[in-house]
């Protein structure tokens, strides 16, 4: 089987008023499921304190379980008891759940306001729109930060994907997550597998024992994170020299923090985030759920999130309204991922790849790393 890269041809960084779009009375509580840290802050400042403000009597509480948010919903689908609303995910998990049922289907130019001068919201997101459930919420990649004052004497700062393979010329511990996904995908770039060739050759047992044997040569200097939040902790504290994470959480500490930390983007890779609707929720939390996402996927709403971190807005309209940093003042546009100079060697995420292989590649990178 041949996997072809995912078109990411719509990456970019109007104002609407919030819209019912469900008759009937809706619930006034509300649990929001995100990934905690500055990512989930930035939600908060955009769109989830406005809506409150515009819905005088809702209640938000935010879950920071969306790395463990495919399991999560399992359990609650079996229990028959759903209790998240909204639920923010990576493309990939929002395909699993959609194919399992779990996440419910969408029509874009229904449930989404359309742009300011009236095209429309399927127009406006575009090829970003790469599932039937998944709504898409911002750009994003993957990348590693390291730091300064750690770099050894006389060597260059680390500029390659393969320098975190390097512990002779880079010595110090790494930050890895604790999952198979982008490390996997290193792992053959730096085992000589070609570009295009990364994703055929794991569909195979050899190719995954290929990317687990060069993860092995670096195993003993890892410390493996959970949470987007636990790498630029680990690079501040100085317990490690470079370390993997969300560009956006590398921003907040190297901008905000002011943390002497650098951001390598060779070999970044570049993955989609937003949200999808449970199935199973009542009429009246159905009806909070939608009016939030009509609200909260605006134009104004993705471009005012780029405000406070460094990711993508999904939607073509909102790139004009992209400008400054909401409190430091300086352009983002040369922070994010797809600024030219930064996407100089980008690895484009497979999502129908890990939708079809996520379950058994996870068993196995568990099962190695228990070895």
């Amino acid at each position: 089987m041949k996997f072809t890269k995912p078109i990411l041809t719509t990456m970019a960084l109007g104002l609407t008023a919030t819209t019912s779009l469900a008759d009937g009375h809706m619930a006034s509580d509300m649990t929001l499921v995100s990934w905690g840290g500055a990512y989930q802050q930035s939600q908060i400042n955009a769109y989830a304190d406005p809506y409150v403000a515009m819905n005088p009597g809702v209640t938000v509480t935010w879950d920071e379980s969306s790395n463990e948010a495919v399991a999560k919903l399992r359990a609650m689908n079996e229990a028959g008891s759903i209790t998240w609303d909204v639920v923010d995910v990576v493309a990939a998990d929002a395909l699993r759940l959609c194919d399992e049922g779990l996440a419910m289907e969408i029509d874009p130019d229904e449930i989404l306001a359309p742009a300011p001068d009236g095209t429309s919201a399927s127009d406006d997101f575009g090829d970003l729109l790469v599932g039937d459930c998944f709504i898409p919420q911002i750009v994003y990649s993957t990348t590693f930060g390291y730091r300064t004052d750690m770099v050894p004497a006389g060597v260059e700062a680390p500029n390659d994907i393969c320098d975190v393979f390097d512990l002779e010329t880079y010595p110090g511990m790494r930050a890895l997550e604790q999952r198979p996904i982008n490390n996997v995908e290193w792992a053959l770039l730096c085992d000589g597998v070609a570009k295009d060739d990364v994703y055929d050759v794991l569909a195979t047992e050899e190719g995954q024992e290929q990317a687990l044997a060069k993860l092995d040569t670096i195993r003993d200097s890892v410390i493996w994170w959970s949470a987007g939040a636990d790498t630029p902790q680990l690079l501040a504290d100085g317990e490690v020299f470079m370390g993997s994470t969300y560009n956006g959480r590398l921003f907040a500490a190297i901008e905000e923090q002011d943390q002497p930390i650098g951001m390598m983007w060779d070999a970044q890779v570049f993955d989609l985030d937003g949200w999808i609707i449970p199935e199973g929720l009542s009429d009246e939390r159905l009806a909070r759920a939608k009016d939030f996402i009509y609200f909260a996927t605006d134009t104004q709403r993705l471009a005012d999130q780029a405000k406070y971190i460094s990711y993508g807005p999904a939607r073509l309209s909102s790139a004009p309204l992209v400008g400054q940093h909401a409190t430091l003042g300086i352009d983002m546009a040369q922070h994010m991922p797809t600024d030219p100079a930064n996407a100089a060697n980008t690895f484009l995420y497979n999502y129908e790849f890990w939708a079809d292989y996520r379950d058994d590649i996870d068993a196995k990178f568990q099962a190695w790393l228990a070895q």
